[in-house]
């Protein structure tokens, strides 16, 4: 039986790109290029690691993001690392850079080289939206000011 090729759902990438926006657009609120944000992801009295949002450079229309996870495991392996753009006059935050790797195409054949799925950026795009909305539900910055 033939196979017929992935179609990039474009619709659902732009969707999950400016989710994303919105969510980073609470998280960074208005740090400034090298400044640094850690929150605490926690569920009912666990710790899963922080979550360190970084800062690395901003110009008028963009503003570039690292997003990284540490934890208890950091000895054992490295938790998840992402750079992402902030586009902000369409509004859209896209990841360009997961765990050192950089250009991810909207489509991929598959098999393929380096293993990637299909639906790849779609995938990364997604999984950055999953780990901001659990930030943002369960999170505990670290750098609150104290109340008086």
């Amino acid at each position: 039986m033939a196979r017929t090729a992935y179609v990039t759902d474009l619709k659902s990438l732009q969707g999950e790109c400016s989710a994303n926006y919105l969510r980073l657009s609470r998280l960074v609120g208005d740090m400034e290029s090298g400044q640094r944000r850690e929150i605490a992801l926690s569920s009912d009295e666990r710790h899963f690691g922080d979550l360190q949002l970084t800062v690395v450079e901003q110009a008028p229309y963009t503003t570039m993001v690292d997003v990284t996870q540490s934890g208890p495991l950091d000895t054992i392996m490295a938790g998840p690392r992402m750079r992402v753009h902030l586009y902000h006059d369409v509004r859209m935050a896209e990841v360009t850079d997961f765990q050192r790797e950089r250009h991810f195409s909207g489509r991929y054949r598959y098999p393929n080289a380096r293993m990637h799925q299909p639906d790849e950026k779609l995938q990364l795009n997604r999984f950055l939206g999953e780990w901001l909305a659990h930030g943002l539900a369960h999170g505990h910055a670290y750098d609150l000011p104290e109340m008086r």
